[in-house]
């Protein structure tokens, strides 16, 4: 192998190191920086890998994946995680900082670029309890970023402003040999300094406006940023706005029942289906239904022909268990649930064209009739599996109510398919100590019959349908990953039967007592419920050539449609419609902590129409901080923020002074308009800003999106305030026209952004079109093909009342919302230290020596929300100490359990001593 490089290139820092900790045998061979050293590059491209075999690598990550790989040393999912963050996030960033620093001398203002990075990078290491980036040992996602960052940090007059866990974790980092020795052959102890040569021959960088890290966009884009604008395109703009509405867009209807049409484009739009014995949450909302929302209403704006249909997942163990919670029946539980459900989704202004659920014949029937399919060609097959039964229920149970030691390092309080501290897969009956979480009891072991899914049978035909629609299709880069990580091992038979009552009954004869395991029956909710709202619903489900399916989704529900539903629609071999774009996110948290009823931590559905605050204000700043690369997390403090510098004084605050000056200096008339060349510019500016967001909104990039629209009115209020209508207005007949010009202008740019947020803020959108009396025609004119920005209120229109759009949020009003739904866990308390873990609060429940089963039933719920935080914590390699301390909080919780239940709490300390 050789490998070339160049001195002060800071790409070349990585390979080195990396080199270095492979312990590979390499030519190194220095060159300069315009040496083409890969012949079929017409551009100088370094570091660059010869391999043996005569190839070339020269994408300075994939030459240190390839050095770790061949050195037998595997990078994990995580470790690619970081590869991927530092190539498309990090280093657009650092690529600018180096840039004002290394040629312009502008040091603060490359540490403020930074800051975004470096606060995702602090966040990280801090909420980790290991000294490196994926675990208790040096990765290659440590040499990677730390030389990315080692130019910047290594810099005395730019080191100062990092958060002090990044600081820690780089000196540890940058002390290694590898990197000591590879800055030493790449920078020559010069720093900056080293790399002025390289930084002359690369191309002035653009800056980044939130490019989607894991903090939320906190940024608009840059005020001092404005686009050039040629004079073609000035021109070509004022000929588009001369053309004015096109008569024969206007708005339809939406006539039900929606079917497919020839010669449309036939969009079949799903969200997960939402379990039905839960309230959901803020992420729960913006993570299915709020993103397919606006995905729908934007493609009826764009003339798509758009069915949306969602529903309740209705079956399963947890809705058992919610039912013996509240003593209710199964069906009674759904029957509760499901109208919350609705009731919740209405208010958020969720516009499905049909909400159903899965408890109905129509699923039974038709998740039946997949299983026969799947049944006659071949795809399933029989295993008898022991699983523990509990004979105080008389039920086998479920991974869910089970727990135990765990068989491979003895941690006390493994579930029933996995241990959280060790992280191993493990079969239920494994457990060593096992106990029933309903009554306590030891169950026994017994074998039971059931039937899987041939997953391995079905697998090249999964494959040869994943490289094709994931490659055609849109599918988000979590989806793909996640997807891949499932089959790189090769699948595994499923289970599809479960020994339970409530759920969709096997129709086979030998398996009369089992019902359909949930994660096989549930998707099969999205077909159902298409059926139950329309009798022709195999026009959209068995029409894979006419119809395009959207399923949009947070990330943990991938596998289940990418793998498995897919599977058992190919195995069916019935023409069914498989997903051609997979929309996951990532995961929205609550401040700086997870939502959890139990805790009063968090906002849910059912309680945001309790602030006062509007729906659609909700959702604009959930779409502003929607998770779609990285988690993001939603911020009391935050939200004031955006309310009040983006909704009120950015777009609020030009729509409100465009109609106000319609009203005030043309007694509510559109004025007449001449344009001029600052205007036509204006309207190329807009131009492109609404492209960008078409070009955007067709990829599904809900979030960045919404930017597009900020930047229109941030143009308009600079145009606005540069020409100064108000004062113009005094003056002679020119001044007077000029006024009348930047009005009617202005006026239409309001009209415009009306339409573009609509599938945000339908209520908002409304309510301008509404003030601004606009013709129904505009809604479906503006959006169509590439996007037009036309003259849609011609001189002469006479507009509505002009009232204010948004109110301003207090900074009382905050922080008694946050103080309101901050549960009992405070922020430092989150954080807290294993000497303060002793003071941390547990639910406010006295412990009493009798039976209460009200006091049981919330600590049931208690108990299922803390371990669920202690196995978050465990798949974030928390710290130690911090995990401990909520183990020690769960197993308090269980003592508590026990007693409200009437037992003897003494098996519980024996049990935390085995630790």
């Amino acid at each position: 192998m050789k490998l070339f490089v160049s001195e002060g290139n800071p790409h070349c820092l990585k390979v080195l190191a990396a080199l270095e900790v492979a312990g590979l045998q390499c030519d190194v061979q220095f060159v300069n920086h315009e040496e083409k050293p890969v012949p079929f590059l017409s551009r100088p491209c370094l570091p660059a890998l010869l391999l043996p075999n005569g190839q070339h690598l020269f994408s300075p990550n994939a030459i240190c994946r390839y050095m770790f790989e061949v050195s037998g040393q595997e990078c994990s999912e995580l470790c690619d995680q970081w590869l991927e963050w530092e190539a498309t996030e990090l280093q657009p960033d650092l690529l600018q900082a180096l840039h004002l620093a290394v040629l312009q001398g502008k040091e603060s203002e490359a540490t403020q670029v930074l800051a975004g990075p470096l606060s995702y990078l602090d966040q990280s290491l801090t909420r980790g309890t290991s000294p490196f980036l994926t675990g208790d040992v040096l990765s290659l996602a440590d040499l990677v970023v730390c030389a990315a960052l080692h130019p910047i940090l290594s810099a005395p007059s730019l080191a100062s402003g990092e958060p002090n866990s990044v600081r820690v974790w780089f000196d540890r980092v940058a002390a290694s040999q590898s990197c000591v020795s590879a800055s030493h052959k790449v920078l020559q102890g010069k720093g900056l300094q080293a790399m002025r040569s390289f930084m002359q021959r690369q191309p002035a960088p653009q800056s980044g406006q939130c490019r989607g890290g894991t903090q939320p966009c906190n940024n608009g884009p840059a005020e001092d940023e404005e686009r050039v604008v040629s004079q073609e395109e000035m021109e070509a703009a004022a000929v588009t706005w001369g053309k004015g509405l096109n008569a024969s867009t206007a708005a339809t209807k939406r006539l039900h029942p929606i079917l497919p049409q020839d010669g449309k484009r036939n969009i079949l739009l799903t969200s997960a289906l939402p379990y039905v014995n839960n309230v959901p949450h803020l992420g729960n909302i913006i993570g299915c239904v709020l993103s397919a929302d606006v995905f729908s209403r934007y493609g009826r704006l764009r003339g798509w022909n758009v069915l949306f249909v969602c529903g309740t997942d209705e079956y399963g163990t947890a809705t058992e268990n919610k039912a013996r919670e509240e003593g209710l029946t199964p069906q009674q539980i759904c029957d509760k649930y499901h109208t919350i459900h609705a009731s919740i989704y209405q208010w958020f202004q969720i516009d499905f064209d049909f909400f159903g659920r899965t408890t109905t014949e129509k699923q039974t029937e038709i998740a039946q009739n997949i299983f026969w399919r799947l049944h006659k060609n071949g795809f399933l097959v029989e295993d008898t599996v022991e699983q523990l039964r509990c004979e105080k229920c008389q039920r086998f149970l479920a991974d869910r109510f089970v727990e135990g030691t765990c068989p491979h390092c003895n941690y006390p309080d493994a579930r029933g398919d996995q241990c959280d501290k060790c992280g191993r897969l493990i079969n239920a009956v494994e457990l060593k100590a096992p106990h029933c979480k309903v009554c306590g009891q030891t169950p026994v072991i017994r074998s039971s019959k059931h039937l899987f899914l041939d997953l391995p049978k079905l697998e090249p035909q999964l494959e040869q349908w994943l490289n094709k629609t994931t490659s055609s299709g849109d599918w988000t880069a979590n989806a793909k990953q996640i997807t891949r990580s499932w089959l790189r091992d090769g699948l595994k038979p499923r289970c599809i039967t479960r020994d339970l009552r409530w759920g969709t009954p096997v129709p086979h004869p030998d398996f009369q007592e089992k019902v359909f395991y949930v994660w096989f029956d549930a998707p099969i909710g999205y077909v159902s419920i298409t059926a139950n709202y329309t009798d022709k619903w195999e026009q959209w489900w068995k029409n894979p050539n006419q119809v395009e399916l959207y399923n949009f989704m947070a990330k943990d529900n991938v596998p289940f449609h990418s793998v498995v539903f897919p599977c058992s629609l190919l195995g069916a071999q019935d023409n069914y419609t498989l997903v051609n774009h997979l929309i996951a996110t990532e995961y929205l948290n609550y401040e700086d902590t997870k939502f959890s009823k139990s805790r009063g931590v968090g906002v849910f559905g059912d309680m945001a129409k309790d602030t006062g605050i509007p729906s659609d204000v909700w959702r604009f700043y959930l779409l502003y901080v929607r998770p779609e690369g990285q988690d993001s997390a939603f911020s009391w403090a935050d939200m004031a923020l955006k309310n009040n510098s983006e909704l009120l004084n950015n777009l609020g605050n030009f729509i409100n002074r465009a109609g106000m000056f319609v009203s005030k200096f043309f007694d509510g008339c559109v004025p007449a308009m001449e344009l001029l060349q600052e205007d036509k510019k204006l309207l190329a500016l807009v131009g492109w800003e609404l492209q960008q967001y078409i070009q955007l909104m067709d990829k599904v990039k809900i979030r960045d999106a919404l930017k597009h629209i900020l930047s229109i009115s941030r143009h308009g209020n600079q145009y606005i305030q540069v020409n100064e209508p108000w004062k113009k207005i005094k003056g002679g007949d020119a001044e007077w026209q000029r006024a009348g010009t930047v009005t009617g202008v202005s006026i239409n740019v309001a009209c415009l952004l009306s339409v573009m947020l609509l599938p945000y803020m339908p209520a908002v959108s409304q309510t301008i079109r509404d003030q601004l009396n606009a013709p129904d025609s505009c809604v479906s004119a503006m959006l169509r093909g590439t996007g037009a920005f036309t003259r849609v209120l011609d001189a002469g229109h006479r507009i509505g009342t002009v009232s204010p759009l948004f109110q301003k949020l207090e900074v009382e009003q905050i922080e008694a919302l946050k103080k309101r739904f901050g549960g009992q866990q405070t922020p430092t308390q989150n954080a807290a230290s294993p000497h303060s873990a002793a003071t941390l609060p547990t639910p406010p429940m006295d412990v009493n020596a009798g039976a209460d089963p009200e006091k049981a039933r919330q600590l049931t719920q208690a108990v299922a929300e803390q371990g669920e935080k202690v196995r978050a914590l465990k798949v974030q390699k928390a710290d130690k100490a911090a995990i401990t301390s909520e183990v020690s909080k769960l197993l308090e919780l269980k003592k508590q359990l026990t007693l409200a239940e009437g037992k003897s709490p003494e098996p519980t300390p024996v049990k935390g001593k085995k630790k």
